[in-house]
């Protein structure tokens, strides 16, 4: 047996978790929404659309985007969103740490095994 879980930050709706995370992480990696949304088997659509829902509900730019053209276009990630992308990050990890810690005490001790 094992916990399982999931977190996401609301605001009138779902605006961030796990996917946007992974999706504006690999834009930061690849400098592309394209590639980005392609790495994850999503559509760029998909991905714009998911984008531009966390923006209007977060209410700052997460993507500063060139068109594209001969030198080709790109996204780059906004600072507002970097700043998100760690807040989130640490969040998730001290949740985990913190989850993991309260299941242990709770399930993975002798009198609750039986």
């Amino acid at each position: 047996m094992r916990l399982a879980y999931k977190i996401w930050l609301d605001n009138n709706g779902k605006v961030f978790g796990d996917g946007p995370y992974d999706l504006l992480l690999r834009v930061e990696q690849t400098g592309s929404l394209s590639k980005a949304a392609a790495e994850i088997g999503m559509s760029y659509n998909k991905a714009w659309r998911l984008i531009r829902s966390m923006e209007d509900r977060l209410g700052f730019p997460l993507l500063k985007c060139k068109a594209g053209g001969s030198s080709g276009g790109g996204s780059e990630v906004t600072s507002q969103a970097l700043r998100l992308m760690q807040q989130y990050r640490a969040l998730r990890e001290e949740v985990e740490n913190t989850l993991e810690m309260l299941y242990t005490k709770h399930f993975n001790n002798k009198e609750n095994n039986g």
